[in-house]
């Protein structure tokens, strides 16, 4: 499993926000980690990417303790989020070189990848343009293509689409898919219920804990819904 979590839990003072989650991810999953706001589950993504140590419990991820190896887990995740995840003011190919240099890449697999990455996503001529004058749809498949640059086992993303167009939203997501062949394990949490749809299971926090784990077809027959958004709803009122 590239994230096995057992019983983990996060307390700020006498507040739970993450209360004894248990589940894993198996490689090449897609796994959607949703929740309303508030749920816990920022939190809970804090600390399988090594930035938050919790308060008991515990987690492997990429086969390193969440606890005790947080470095190494840096090291071997991908991670985008939909507020931060590019320089704005430096050049597409700066960013892509930027990132890869803190993922432990050299220059000579950076420059041969650099190219690559860019005709791959249709950025080739874009390659010398500031972040920052790209639409938005492009710097989230930049951001993604950049996190994933060092070819991770797994790639947590946070709400990645927020904002984007509904094309956008679609060519991410087969972005996503050709990722998940490859073997890369995709952890994503989104506020769009369709979004959901296009997991491979589904797991529904609630106050900390989570409520339901499932494929999103079981879950549907489970609470007789017609869609996740009627799902989430039931659960998350």
């Amino acid at each position: 499993m590239i994230i096995k979590i057992d019983n983990l839990t996060k307390c700020f003072g006498d507040f739970t926000a993450v209360d004894h989650i248990t589940f894993s991810v198996g490689k090449g999953e897609i796994f959607g980690f949703l929740g309303a706001n508030g749920a816990g589950k920022t939190t809970a993504m804090r600390m399988f990417c090594g930035l938050s140590k919790p308060t008991s419990g515990e987690g492997r991820v990429a086969g390193y303790d969440i606890a005790k190896q947080p470095e190494m887990v840096k090291k071997n995740i991908g991670y985008m989020s939909q507020k931060f995840s590019l320089y704005e003011d430096l050049k597409v190919w700066e960013n892509i070189r930027l990132f890869a240099g803190i993922y432990g890449l050299d220059g000579k697999q950076i420059s041969r990848k650099t190219d690559i990455t860019l005709k791959r996503i249709g950025l080739m001529n874009e390659k010398n343009t500031l972040v920052k004058e790209l639409p938005l749809g492009w710097k989230q498949k930049l951001a993604f293509s950049v996190a994933i640059f060092h070819e991770p086992k797994i790639v947590f993303l946070d709400e990645p689409t927020g904002g984007v167009d509904p094309i956008a939203r679609r060519q991410f997501w087969e972005m996503i898919y050709e990722a998940a062949e490859k073997g890369i394990t995709v952890f994503v949490t989104t506020h769009y219920m369709d979004e959901a749809e296009y997991c491979n299971r589904v797991s529904i926090m609630v106050d900390g804990r989570i409520k339901v784990l499932d494929t999103p077809g079981r879950l549907k027959d489970r609470f007789h819904a017609k869609n996740m958004d009627e799902v989430f709803r039931q659960l998350a009122r």
